[in-house]
């Protein structure tokens, strides 16, 4: 199962051509405009052995959003077996994520949800968001959190290259300060590219990020950082190799690992995720059984998507 997949609401080739150009604009020097479908998708799936994608899309207004959330829904409808869905949700206004969960929830019935680190200029570290975390932690939901991909590029490289490593970062890391992993343990954050930045630095905010020069910081011990870092889950998109493992094994179980392959966007093709899953079956860090209950992890995070695969949970190990 794969936590991280992307997927798009039918465009025209108008739409799709104005999209390629403003991508290369942006250093993203993509060869051909993107075309998302279904059976592109399916095809995909079978090539590199993925039997089911969680899908997820966060449009930059509400009501494209909400017409995204409502096409997903449709595909998954369409191929229960094959795909889920985690329903975006309009972090720029609580009270319009508070409703869109709502709806979806009727409407809809997603897998999960699916939140950008910012949304129109609003992080997820912002105060104003405590009400949404408040039903979310209610819910005992599961939230995967996915780098703002509308960040310009710095230095003439793309923006999926290094940037949204550490946009993941300061966001987490904002949040932890925020206070939200401790006041809303009962949230499943998946963070997407193993945490971007996070476990390579998650040491230094042991060693730093309880100094009394740090804002909050005196609220906090280096146990407390570190048990609240360990609790987040952690994807393989683009980083299923042995630099990325190991690092993340510093900051999390093993257990809380999870497949994830960027599928559905330019920057992923068949080649990098399969060669992605080969580095991750092939890993020197974790065992091929470890391997292989990370590929179905995602079990045990999404129920309502696992009943319909058919698949039983793994037993943690």
């Amino acid at each position: 199962m794969d936590v991280h997949a992307h997927f798009t609401p039918p465009t025209t080739e108008e739409q799709r051509q104005t999209a390629w150009a403003a991508m290369r604009e942006l250093c993203f020097l993509a060869p051909r405009p993107h075309h998302w479908t279904v059976e592109g998708a399916l095809r995909s799936m079978d090539r590199t052995g993925v039997e089911m994608q969680l899908l997820s899309a966060v449009p930059q207004t509400h009501d494209a959003l909400r017409s995204s959330n409502d096409y997903g829904a449709e595909v998954v409808l369409q191929h229960p077996h094959r795909f889920g869905l985690l329903a975006a949700l309009p972090t720029d206004d609580a009270h319009a994520a508070l409703a869109e969960i709502a709806r979806a929830d009727k409407a809809i019935q997603p897998d999960g949800w699916a939140m950008s680190t910012t949304y129109n200029g609003v992080n997820l570290s912002d105060r104003a968001l405590e009400p949404v975390w408040d039903e979310l932690n209610r819910r005992r939901a599961a939230v995967f959190v996915h780098p703002d991909t509308t960040k310009r590029p710095e230095l003439g490289l793309p923006t999926p290259l290094v940037e949204v490593a550490f946009d993941t970062t300061r966001t987490v890391v904002a949040m932890l300060y925020q206070g939200v992993f401790r006041r809303f343990p009962d949230i499943r954050f998946v963070l997407a590219h193993c945490g971007g930045a996070l476990p390579g630095l998650s040491g230094r905010l042991g060693l730093l990020g309880t100094e009394a020069w740090v804002p909050a910081g005196d609220q906090f011990t280096a146990e407390e950082i570190a048990e609240q870092l360990s609790r987040l889950y952690l994807d393989t998109a683009a980083s299923g190799t042995d630099a990325n493992l190991a690092a993340a094994l510093t900051m999390v179980p093993v257990d809380h690992i999870v497949y994830g392959g960027d599928a559905g966007v330019p920057c992923s093709g068949d080649r990098t995720l399969s060669a992605n899953i080969t580095a991750l079956r092939n890993s020197s860090v974790v065992t091929p059984a470890q391997a292989d209950l990370i590929g179905r992890r995602a079990l045990e995070l999404f129920p309502a998507a696992a009943h319909r695969s058919g698949r039983r949970t793994p037993v943690l190990g």
